[in-house]
């Protein structure tokens, strides 16, 4: 049974910072390309970021660049995103994705709120 499960998430002020961790148990994650995604309230679920398989490639929304970090630890199997000068349009459920084309996988969520 596949499971991401994605943790950190949190109440953070303005400028502030998270780190958001994703396990994954039921597959390799050298198999994947990872990424993140976000949902904000009455919004659909936006690209936030990706890695591939040996962290070569990183990719990023426009909006978050230069302000994210996306890594990824393939001997612990798990995916981070280091998240500095958070602003209020940071505010939303943020989930870890693990495609392989032909089938993807999604975490639970984990809810980040940044306060202005």
């Amino acid at each position: 049974q596949v499971q991401l499960v994605e943790s950190g998430g949190g109440l953070v002020q303005a400028g502030g910072f998270l780190r958001l961790s994703c396990a994954a148990s039921g597959l390799s994650i050298d198999d994947y390309l990872m990424g993140w995604f976000r949902q904000a309230p009455g919004k659909e679920r936006e690209f936030v970021a990706r890695i591939n398989w040996n962290s070569v490639n990183t990719y990023y929304a426009d909006s978050v660049k230069g302000r994210f970090t996306i890594s990824r630890d393939n001997a612990k199997n798990t995916v981070y995103l280091q998240m500095n000068n958070l602003r209020p349009e940071d505010t939303a459920v943020y989930y870890c994705n693990a495609d392989r084309g032909s089938v993807d996988y999604w975490g639970q969520g984990t809810q980040v709120t940044v306060s202005s």
